[in-house]
């Protein structure tokens, strides 16, 4: 089969690998689509993410969908042709945080594209059939490969405590600021307010259903009065901004990490409005409630996606993803 591989800083390589044959209680998946994530750009761009190195060839890719093409023995509940969205994390069901349903915080996770684990640039992989979900009719292949960042807007959210008639400042206007939105609308707020230093990725949050826009590079809100403020984006300013934004016994959700090291935060001013805070890492238990709301109709989420390229160009792709930063919101490339 053919597979996208990562051989060096700013070069991938499309060649032949062997197809993988599913196991017991695997599934054999045809990929159709997968969304190009920040981490994937970084991967390419630098070679590493924090202590995550890219030290021998790697295929990229975790946000995907595709179609059930063969099992493996113990399986039930799929049949080929099925059309799923695999969740790009499995763990060891085994440790404290498994066992309490955080799997997502398991010292054993494999995670997709995350050194040494392969990802989905590739025609098929082989996947859990516990961890893969079935799309519904009304959601497309390509919508499909939008859950995955779907899923930890919404359980940004959910950490949130969102709740109707809530006032939600997002700081952040890239994929996940974006999907983090459509969730906290879809939960009930009145009003979100979205701020970034990008027009382009501000108008496409207006365009979305964002209540109101900041451009942080030349506008200051002097409001105090929101109830959560969910940073996307991880720096010094955008976390004491959530900390002036939010009103006195109000909740931060900390889901960016742009920062590197340690953050100056002003403790003294969020201790004083005793002000909760949350954190999220990806996501647990969330994908059948992302695929329930854009199935319903809560959450229209084709819309992020800017930009469409074919596998045979994954590089360039990768290229323009990487220095068009200002016009892209959301890349995906059809297998």
């Amino acid at each position: 089969m053919k597979a996208a591989v990562l051989e060096d800083i700013g070069k991938i390589v499309i060649k032949d690998i062997e197809k993988p044959v599913p196991g017991p209680g695997e599934v054999l998946i045809k990929i159709e689509y997968v969304g190009i994530c920040g981490s994937d750009v970084h991967y390419y761009e630098h070679g590493r993410i924090g202590d995550f190195i890219v030290d021998e060839p790697l295929i990229l890719g975790h946000e995907c969908s595709g179609v059930v093409v063969g099992m493996g023995a113990e399986v039930t509940g799929f049949s080929a042709g099925d059309r799923v969205v695999p969740e790009p994390g499995f763990a060891c069901n085994k440790c404290e945080y498994c066992k309490s349903g955080r799997y997502n915080l398991c010292d054993r996770m494999s995670f997709m594209a995350t050194p040494p684990i392969d990802g989905a640039l590739c025609e098929y992989i082989v996947y859990p059939a516990d961890m893969t979900f079935r799309l519904p009719e009304n959601i497309s292949l390509m919508e499909g490969a939008l859950i995955e960042p779907l899923a930890i807007g919404i359980y940004a959210a959910q950490r949130g405590k969102v709740f109707p008639g809530a006032r939600v400042l997002v700081q952040g206007a890239g994929c996940i600021g974006l999907v983090t939105m459509l969730a906290c609308k879809a939960h009930g707020a009145s009003e979100v307010i979205v701020t970034d230093v990008i027009s382009n990725r501000l108008e496409a949050a207006l365009n979305l259903g964002a209540d109101k826009t900041i451009n942080s590079l030349n506008e200051k809100s002097d409001d105090s009065s929101v109830d959560i403020a969910i940073d996307c984006v991880g720096i010094e300013q955008t976390v004491n901004g959530s900390i002036d934004a939010v009103k006195k016994g109000g909740i931060i959700v900390l889901v960016g990490m742009g920062g590197e090291g340690r953050i100056p935060v002003n403790l003294n001013r969020a201790i004083g409005k005793e002000i909760d805070f949350a954190s999220i890492f990806r996501y647990r238990n969330i994908f059948p409630t992302a695929l329930k709301m854009v199935s319903d109709g809560k959450i229209e989420i084709s819309g992020i996606v800017s930009h469409s390229f074919d596998f045979k160009d994954i590089e360039k792709a990768m290229e323009f993803v990487m220095n068009n930063k200002q016009n892209v919101v959301k890349a995906v490339i059809k297998v």
